[in-house]
């Protein structure tokens, strides 16, 4: 990764905050996906998966190790959910 990349992505600039609100709506929208119990619920698993990237790379950024480490997991866990529901 270039240092303009890195430089891009640092808290308080357009992109950094873009990050957070998909982070924020693809969560969101996840979590009602899965709510509805609809035939795409399952869907909703890829929102959480992108969701979960989303706020690793957030609290990567700005150095907030029980954020990554929370979303990793959720990532691990969305994984399983993406496996289940839209693979198996």
């Amino acid at each position: 990764m270039s240092g303009r990349t890195i430089a891009v992505l640092t808290p308080g600039t357009p992109a950094f905050a873009a990050v957070k609100w998909i982070g924020t709506f693809t969560g969101v929208l996840g979590a009602l996906m899965l709510a509805l119990n609809i035939p795409l619920s399952g869907w909703g698993w890829v929102l959480f998966l992108i969701s979960s990237l989303a706020w690793t790379l957030a609290g990567a950024v700005m150095k907030d190790m029980s954020l990554v480490v929370l979303q990793f997991a959720f990532v691990v866990v969305d994984l399983i959910g993406v496996w289940r529901w839209l693979i198996v």
